[in-house]
């Protein structure tokens, strides 16, 4: 987004088609079933070997776990709105294929609506595709945060 530094984005900075590619972070077994422990006690993400006997095959990353790791990875985009991100809803959320040990994941934003508020002049809504691909490039993750972004201050 050109030489505007991180913070400074208004809504009227976003254009449909902006891209953003994010940092990575590779996923370890035992982030996985440290974070399956406290908010997805389930065996086939906290128990390697029960893992082999379920439909994964294999340990295998709560979806929610890799919401929130892809949620750090689209904050720390360089998005970089005024003020943050403040989410307003997310459709179409997607685990097509589950996040092993040792995937490093990144996630992918592609900016497709932007949108004023009809009575709050002061702020719009900025609508993403989301996409989280692990190191071969398949998606693990997709959706669509609705984000409102608050209007450049008339002077």
């Amino acid at each position: 987004m050109g030489d505007t530094p991180r913070g400074a984005h208004y809504l009227e900075d976003f254009t449909v088609g902006m891209r953003f590619v994010s940092s990575s972070h590779t996923m370890t077994e035992a982030q996985i079933i440290a974070f399956a422990r406290a908010f997805d006690p389930q065996p086939f993400h906290t128990d390697p070997v029960a893992a082999e006997t379920s439909v994964f095959r294999g340990l295998a990353a709560s979806g929610w776990h890799t919401a929130s790791v892809s949620m750090r990875l689209f904050v720390d985009l360089q998005i970089g709105a005024a003020g943050g991100m403040i989410g307003a809803g997310v459709d179409h959320l997607r685990w097509p294929r589950p996040v092993r040990p040792g995937d490093t994941l990144q996630v992918e934003a592609e900016v497709v609506s932007v949108r004023p508020s009809k009575t709050r002049p002061e702020r719009g809504i900025v609508v993403f595709d989301v996409i989280t691909r692990n190191q071969h490039g398949e998606v693990v993750q997709s959706y669509r945060p609705s984000c409102m972004m608050p209007a450049r201050p008339v002077a």
